[in-house]
């Protein structure tokens, strides 16, 4: 038996006794050996598989820069990290812009304005769309990650990905979403136009803040692996799939209104995910 043929036979017995992603840790390992990290190589993978847990802080670190290819380097430049979140931390604190009655995510927005230059004078500021986008981003990512100084690291440079990287795809992504409806169910995109609805979806809380505050955690997290190694395009899918999961329901309502508070409807959408989701039915969030 040859090597692939090996390879092949153990992947399909490990996936039967439930040990689908035991391959794909592996290959990740080996990756993660080298002593200059292949970015091409992990974004592939990250595109193909869900980051195993214990290693989606790190490969998420590097694909966004916050952390250099090289290993050698990572400790010092993790060092340099952590000193520039306490320099900017005490600042704000002299400055009396916190507090330690001032919530952690917004004292990760609050960092982030400072270090962009754009810290208001007054601490009770009206926020900007970008801030509620991401503060939402910050929630999430909370939960995701136990370290604050990673927290904010990662919410930080995931946003400039979306703020830079993807500033001129984020706005084709609603036509696009129509487009792949269309293809998927025609009847229920004619029910969203009748109802006047299309224009209208939430596409901010889909493709602004990537489904923070939408999802499950673990979802999250699968979608998150596709858009930080490079395809924001997966949105767009997992939008289509939240639409024909809920047809049913969005087909009996009647009007934009109805239609988009049901969508916009965060906790809903996760409660109904619990007991409706299923691998078979919503592959696209629940393993790919």
């Amino acid at each position: 038996m040859t090597e692939d043929s090996q390879r092949n036979f153990r992947s399909v017995y490990y996936e039967k006794v439930g040990f689908r992603g035991v391959e794909e840790k592996k290959s990740l390992e080996i990756l993660l050996k080298d002593d200059c990290l292949d970015i091409e190589k992990l974004c592939t993978f990250s595109q193909r598989f869900p980051l195993p847990s214990m290693y989606r802080a790190l490969v998420w670190k590097v694909l966004l820069g916050i952390l250099p290819p090289h290993h050698e380097s990572h400790a010092q430049v993790m060092m340099y990290r952590k000193e520039q979140y306490s320099d900017v931390l005490h600042a704000l604190e002299v400055i009396r812009f916190i507090s330690d009655a001032t919530p952690q995510v917004e004292v990760y927005l609050y960092m982030h304005r400072l270090e962009s230059g754009k810290l208001p004078r007054n601490p009770s500021f009206a926020l900007e769309p970008e801030d509620e986008v991401f503060l939402a981003i910050a929630k999430a990512m909370e939960e995701m990650v136990e370290d604050s100084i990673d927290c904010y690291w990662l919410t930080r440079c995931f946003v400039n990905q979306l703020n830079n990287k993807y500033r001129d795809f984020l706005p084709q992504l609603p036509k696009a979403f129509e487009q792949y409806l269309n293809l998927e169910d025609s009847r229920l995109l004619r029910h969203l136009k009748t109802s006047s609805a299309v224009s209208k979806l939430p596409y901010d809380l889909w493709f602004k803040r990537c489904f923070a505050g939408c999802l499950p955690e673990s979802s999250l997290q699968r979608v998150w692996d596709k858009v930080i190694s490079g395809s924001c395009k997966i949105l767009v899918f997992v939008a289509v799939e939240i639409l024909l999961t809920f047809k049913i329901k969005v087909m009996a309502l009647n009007g934009a209104e109805k239609i988009t508070k049901f969508l916009e409807n965060g906790h809903s959408i996760l409660l109904h995910h619990k007991k409706q989701f299923s691998p078979g039915s919503f592959t696209l969030l629940c393993g790919w």
